[in-house]
């Protein structure tokens, strides 16, 4: 069985931020937040690979137990599992630490043939994290993924679209694999009633610094 994490984060909604005219900085105090929404797509191509190959599909986030929020909607839409890594010894963690911790965390809970996750964040921007997890995970890393078209289980390899500047790329890809997804062929999917009704049931794990063996503190 395809063992598959989704990353995903809590992010502000910015089209609700404002700018402080003072000091030049977005004033994040009483925002609502929101899924990352480059990380629904990555959902909904984790979900995808779920439906036509079977599997398990584990999500995961760092942030404060307010993030439960975002986990439970992807529990609403499909996934399996919900872990979220919480302690204030993460605050403030650049993509660095979180990539580290993330990968960290997963360890505790097995071994993951399929990794995902947006191309960036609204908050931050950067678009490291993938590439970070990549190597964090010793896996093969695919970035701006488009479309997953097939998957051999007893080779253990994927063939997968990834767009360039210029045009698309197929390549062959062995497990495990790490892929940052364009939301082209994954849009975002809506939850139904017995999904969120459901979700709100649903365990959450916690996990803290102290859960994580050998953690570099």
């Amino acid at each position: 069985m395809l063992n598959i994490l989704c990353c995903v984060k809590q992010v502000p909604d910015v089209n609700q931020m404002r700018m402080d005219p003072e000091t030049g900085s977005l004033i994040r105090a009483g925002v609502p937040s929101m899924l990352n929404p480059q990380d629904s797509n990555a959902l909904s191509a984790a979900l995808k690979i779920k439906e036509t190959y079977g599997g398990q599909v584990t999500v995961i986030s760092m942030g404060p137990p307010a993030a439960e929020a975002v986990l439970r909607e992807c529990l609403a839409v499909g996934a399996d599992k919900a872990v979220l890594i919480s302690d204030k010894a993460f605050g403030n963690a650049d993509t660095l630490a979180t990539s580290y911790t993330i990968r960290s965390a997963a360890e505790t809970l097995g071994h993951f043939d399929l990794i995902f996750c947006g191309k960036e964040t609204l908050d931050g921007a950067t678009g490291q994290m993938g590439a970070q997890l990549a190597q964090r995970f010793d896996a093969a890393f695919v970035s701006s993924a488009l479309l997953i078209k097939e998957l051999d289980q007893d080779k253990g390899s994927l063939i997968v679209d990834r767009e360039l500047e210029d045009g698309v790329e197929t390549l062959e890809v062995r497990m495990p694999v790490v892929f940052t997804m364009e939301k082209t062929n994954y849009p975002t999917r809506i939850p139904n009633l017995k999904g969120k009704l459901a979700a709100k049931k649903a365990q959450i794990s916690l996990i803290s610094s102290m859960d994580i063996p050998e953690l570099d503190r």
